[in-house]
C-alpha cells in the first residue's frame, strides 16, 4: 500500500502496466456475513483509490480461471485525504455517489466519468467480501474501474485515448471530486509518478 507521494514500481515482468481509477470504501466496524442491507453501517469513510495493474501478466493468468495473482498484487495507492462517510451521504445515488472522476496521464485527460456508474453498491460489496471472512476496521475495499477509468479499456476499445501504457517517469493524476479540496477546487487531486524497476529495485528519479 503507497501513498499518494510515494513513487510506483512497475511490476517485475509487465510490459503493459496499467492504472485503474477507483474509491476505496474504509472499512469501520468489524463484521462476518453481513447483510447487504447492513453494508453501509460497516463504512467509515472513502478516499481515492489507484489500483496498479500489469495487464499482460493478468491476461495470462485469467486464462486459467483463477482470477489475478501477480498481475495485481504490485501496489496500490490511496490518500491522500480519508473523507468520513456522513460528508458525503448527501451526494449518495444509485450505487455509489455522484461524484465526478477523471485522470490524466503526463497532463492529457483519459478518463472522465462519475462514482455512481458502479455495477455494484459499497453495501452489496461488504456483503460479499465478508461472506466467511471477518471484516476489520482499516481494510479497505476498491469499488472497481469508473467507466473508461483505465488505460485497457481504451486500447480494447481502439480510442485515440490510447497511446501506449505506462512507462518510467510517467505521472499520473487521479481526481475525485469532493474527496479532498485543493486550494480552489473542490475536486480531489492526487500526484503519482510511476518508476520503472530494473533488477528488482525500483529506480527512483531525483
Amino acid at each position: 500500500m503507497l501513498g499518494p507521494s510515494d513513487p510506483v514500481p512497475i511490476f517485475p515482468g509487465s510490459e503493459q502496466f496499467d492504472f485503474e481509477l477507483e474509491v476505496g470504501a474504509v472499512i469501520g466496524r468489524a463484521g462476518h456475513d453481513i447483510n447487504p442491507n447492513h453494508g453501509w453501517d460497516h463504512i467509515a469513510g472513502y478516499t481515492i483509490y489507484g489500483d496498479w495493474s500489469a495487464r499482460g501478466l493478468q491476461r495470462h493468468e485469467m486464462r486459467l480461471s483463477l482470477g489475478p495473482a501477480k498481475g495485481k498484487d504490485g501496489a496500490n495507492t490511496i490518500g491522500p485525504l480519508f473523507v468520513t462517510a456522513d460528508e458525503i451521504a448527501v451526494h449518495r445515488t444509485g450505487n455509489g455517489f455522484h461524484l465526478r472522476m477523471n485522470a490524466c496521464v503526463n497532463g492529457k485527460l483519459i478518463s472522465e466519468g462519475w462514482l455512481d456508474q458502479m455495477d455494484w453498491s459499497f453495501a452489496e460489496m461488504v456483503a460479499y467480501a465478508s461472506r466467511g471472512a471477518e471484516l476489520r476496521p482499516g481494510d479497505v475495499l476498491g469499488s472497481g474501474t469508473v467507466p473508461t477509468g483505465c488505460l485497457y479499456e481504451h486500447f480494447a476499445m481502439g480510442t485515440e485515448k490510447f497511446d501506449r501504457w505506462l512507462q518510467a517517469g510517467d505521472q499520473v493524476r487521479l481526481a475525485v471530486e469532493h474527496l479532498v479540496v485543493a486550494p480552489g477546487s473542490s475536486s480531489g487531486v492526487v500526484m503519482l509518478p510511476v518508476v520503472g524497476v530494473r533488477g528488482g529495485h525500483a529506480c527512483r528519479s531525483g
